[in-house]
């Protein structure tokens, strides 16, 4: 990948990006943690691959000294994002993966239209369309696994929606 520099106004956007991409990797190791579900482990270590080579894209676009100070926050977050529902059972564990992926597809969407008017920023703009691409897989993914999706998921799915406007909200700045 050749040497993508992010322009100064779309920092904060990649600060989220970095935060979130290590809360993903996170969920997983949370998720990984307690099951027991062959169906579920398989699941949670291709996604894991997958976040984990986002990230790393990532933190080798944005300098260091743009990251979150709150990073250790989002792994603990994540880890328990990850860890809770993988203690209720497979539906609570794909509503959560459906609303991460549902919130961070908007979000990548977000920052694509801020720059899909400016020929200049077409790698960049790029870049973040081939990761939405591949979080919108895991939310389609998680959603044809799903069965039974009831009231307590949709609830759960809030819940978790809710937490990452947040950790959005705050990462963009801290």
């Amino acid at each position: 990948m050749s040497k993508i520099k992010i322009p100064i106004f779309l920092i904060p956007f990649f600060r989220t990006n970095h935060a979130g991409e290590t809360g993903a990797v996170f969920i997983y190791k949370g998720i990984l943690k307690n099951a027991r579900d062959k169906e579920i482990i398989n699941f949670s270590k291709k996604h894991l691959v997958t976040e984990s080579e986002h990230l790393k894209i990532i933190e080798e676009l944005l300098p260091r000294k743009y990251e979150s100070k709150l990073i250790n926050l989002w792994k603990f977050f994540g880890f328990v994002t990850g860890y809770f529902p993988s203690l209720l059972g497979k539906n609570f564990i794909y509503a959560t993966i459906f609303a991460v992926e549902s919130f961070v597809e908007k979000h990548y969407q977000e920052q694509i239209e801020l720059i899909s008017n400016e020929e200049k920023y077409k790698d960049i703009s790029n870049l973040i369309s081939k990761l939405m691409h591949d979080e919108v897989e895991h939310k389609e993914e998680a959603l044809e696994k799903m069965q039974n999706f009831n009231l307590a998921h949709r609830v759960w799915g809030k819940i978790v929606q809710l937490g990452s406007i947040s950790a959005v909200k705050v990462s963009k700045v801290l």
